[in-house]
């Protein structure tokens, strides 16, 4: 998982390359798009095959955390991304609306790996990964419905049916499995064999799914590509105003500096592969959408990297209290 998550930007960025390289055949530009939305279902199966539900309780033991997270992700981050897309994107509503859907879905997994990189609480980080799934599920409709609406033409019902699909479908099928081997013992072939390897081919399906894209709306994105780095500024202010905001916040409510970390790390990964899911079924003919939750996670990476460095650095300088 952790040279994974180390090797997703660069992954991606070849993801994107074979793509546009592949678009220059017209066979498979015409057939590439059908791809998309089975690979982004599979590659969802296995990112909530990896959600432990069953720890939902121990997130509300530490109502604090918990508490001040969920505000930061579902109340604040929303309105914050609109600000920033308001501010930079105006003239680009369907950057905005990736933009927005990116903010607005707090990651449910490879921020782990970086809050224990930082020497965060991973305990009360693997509990608060269920409850940021299934508010987001429950919200990102309404988000999108809410704050989008005014940027680009929503069909509401082609909307819930893309939420459904992308994301009901794989849930349940992820449940169902879950389920199914609640009873297996240890040793289990199916669970310890065929289920983890389905979890850490996430990247592998989203690569996929990334290459389909562009191979099938190449020459319209490179058409657009100076775009792109309008992205640069919002994305950079959301890091940046973020995590000083966990900061101040943990100092002020005087969190131990491992739930410092946690809290940083929760409510700045984002989740793009949901996004992008939805954005690919719900708003197939308009790319620039997916092409901002395509260009987050390029940004995203490196920058928790290099926070969690930064928080190795301010807890031998300035520590917190235990």
């Amino acid at each position: 998982m952790n040279r994974l998550v180390h090797l997703q930007p660069l992954i991606i960025l070849a993801a994107v390359i074979a793509g546009l390289s592949l678009g220059n055949f017209p066979w498979i530009a015409e057939r590439s798009g059908a791809l998309i939305v089975p690979l982004l279902v599979v590659m969802l199966y296995g990112v909530f095959l990896d959600i432990p539900l069953h720890q939902l309780r121990p997130a509300f033991r530490n109502i604090q955390v918990t508490g001040t997270s969920l505000v930061m992700n579902f109340l604040w981050n929303p309105v914050f991304a609109w600000g920033l897309g308001a501010l930079f994107l105006r003239e680009h509503p369907d950057l905005w609306l990736g933009l927005i859907m990116l903010m607005v879905t707090p990651c449910t997994d490879w921020y782990l790996v970086f809050t224990n990189l930082a020497r965060g609480n991973v305990a009360l980080a693997t509990a608060l990964l269920p409850l940021n799934l299934i508010l987001q599920l429950a919200l990102l409709p309404f988000y999108i419905l809410v704050l989008a609406g005014t940027l680009v033409t929503l069909d509401l019902a082609v909307l819930l049916e893309s939420v459904v699909l992308v994301l009901g479908l794989p849930l349940l099928l992820a449940l169902i499995t879950r389920r199914a081997l609640a009873n297996c013992r240890e040793g289990c072939w199916l669970r310890d064999r065929l289920l983890f390897r389905i979890a850490d081919g996430q990247i592998l399906f989203l690569s996929l799914a990334i290459a389909a894209m562009f191979a099938a709306q190449g020459q319209l994105l490179l058409d657009r590509a100076g775009v792109v780095a309008l992205l640069l500024a919002p994305v950079a202010l959301f890091f940046a105003v973020n995590f000083l905001i966990g900061q101040a916040v943990g100092r002020r409510l005087r969190f131990s500096y491992e739930d410092v970390v946690t809290f940083t790390f929760t409510t700045l990964a984002r989740n793009s592969p949901i996004a992008l899911g939805i954005a690919l079924a719900a708003f197939p003919d308009r790319p620039l959408i997916a092409l901002a939750l395509v260009i987050g996670p390029l940004i995203e990476l490196p920058v928790l990297s290099l926070i969690a460095r930064t928080l190795l650095l301010i807890r031998e300088r300035f520590p917190m209290p235990r």
